[in-house]
């Protein structure tokens, strides 16, 4: 009996997933111009920044999941390749332009970011040659970029010492080199573009999961996003365990301070596992906040776009009202900012303009999903 089925065209657990994940995105941005750290040893801070980490690793691997069910829609493969190329040249693009401007309303070369949207575009272009590999060696090779992402840090060694700084400083897009001055002073290096490409790569072969009967995926998925979080969690504690930690810090909060930049492997098995796990409840998941995720998740990089614009002017709104003046000087180089510390926002206040900014984004997304819906002759909103 054949037990595989073909996906719908909209799958509700990847909408409504991608959704949370956009939320929770917008807490951290509003941190940004909140002047509040990014974490600290206060427990509300600490978690403010923590929820924050899932985003990432989510945009990534379902991006990878989301091109293989797209190509299994196009069922071609230079068609899926070609879309994979322009998109992600979009989306760099607009990292370095819109995106530059939305975050810090300056345009200036003196400092430009590759951030999370520079990561998934080129992310995007290097993941056009693999789309013809089986699902199953994808998530190897996926896996394996993440598990051995340090030995990319090495490459720049491989040239003569004379070269190795020139090369390593164009190579610290790929991996942090283990070459000392090896960056560009005006040009920060957020997100690497390795172990990401791992990630978007094991993404793509899991699409083949919702291939499969109802039952059936959402053992995997459980299965999967368990051990996933269960090794966090043994790995992790014994490593702190082994390797204690001086800070004064709970050891939960030990545990859950894992390397962000570059991702490493314990980062990723905390944030993917529970997001893998999450997919079963996803799909079945009823009532209006389930409605809301699930709009928003439909427009991911339309929301994207929305909540940096959105969060810099409320931003604004609440420097002049409370102190009078908007010191946009702070933001110019934003995300880094620095806000005097009397100036800074309380936790309340952060998530009194998080919640206001969402709502105002669930409507802007509402209108552009059923915008983008009523117009399926125009091909340029595939893209948006």
């Amino acid at each position: 009996m054949n037990t595989t089925i073909t996906p719908p065209s909209r799958i509700q657990s990847l909408d409504l997933l991608r959704g949370l994940v956009m939320v929770l995105m917008a807490i951290d941005h509003v941190r940004v111009y909140s002047g509040l750290p990014a974490g600290g040893p206060e427990f509300g801070i600490f978690f403010t920044r923590w929820i924050t980490h899932f985003c990432a690793p989510a945009f990534a691997f379902f991006a990878g999941t989301s091109a293989f069910l797209y190509g299994q829609k196009l069922n071609d493969y230079r068609k899926l390749a070609t879309w994979l190329i322009t998109r992600g040249i979009l989306l760099i693009v607009l990292e370095l332009t819109v995106i530059r401007f939305f975050w810090a309303f300056n345009i200036s070369s003196d400092f430009m970011l590759a951030g999370v949207i520079w990561m998934l575009g080129w992310c995007m272009v290097l993941l056009a040659p693999f789309i013809r590999m089986k699902p199953k060696w994808a998530v190897i090779t996926g896996s394996a970029i993440i598990l051995f992402q340090s030995l990319f840090g090495l490459v720049p060694l491989l040239f003569p010492e004379s070269a190795q700084p020139g090369f390593a400083k164009i190579w610290s897009f790929v991996y942090p080199p283990a070459v000392e001055g090896a960056y560009f002073q005006n040009f920060q290096i957020l997100y690497s573009i390795v172990p990401w490409i791992g990630v978007m790569l094991a993404g793509y072969g899991f699409g083949a999961i919702f291939h499969l009967d109802e039952k059936k995926r959402n053992k995997l998925c459980l299965i999967i996003g368990l051990s996933m979080t269960l090794a966090f969690l043994v790995i992790g504690s014994l490593f702190l365990v082994l390797n204690p930690n001086p800070a004064p810090a709970p050891f939960i909060m030990k545990l859950l301070s894992q390397q962000k930049y570059p991702a490493s492997t314990l980062f990723l098995l905390m944030t993917l596992g529970p997001m893998i796990a999450l997919i079963p409840w996803a799909q079945r998941a009823k009532g209006r906040f389930s409605e809301i995720l699930v709009v928003i998740g439909r427009v991911p990089f339309f929301y994207y776009l929305a909540h940096i614009l959105v969060i810099h002017l409320s931003a604004l709104a609440v420097q002049l009202i409370l102190h009078g003046t908007i010191h946009s000087e702070w933001f110019v180089t934003a995300p880094y900012v620095f806000v005097e510390e009397t100036y800074r926002w309380s936790l309340p206040l952060l998530y009194l303009v998080f919640i206001l900014d969402v709502v105002m984004l669930y409507f802007l997304c509402r209108w552009y999903a059923g915008y983008k819906a009523s117009h399926p002759e125009k091909g340029w909103l595939k893209y948006v």
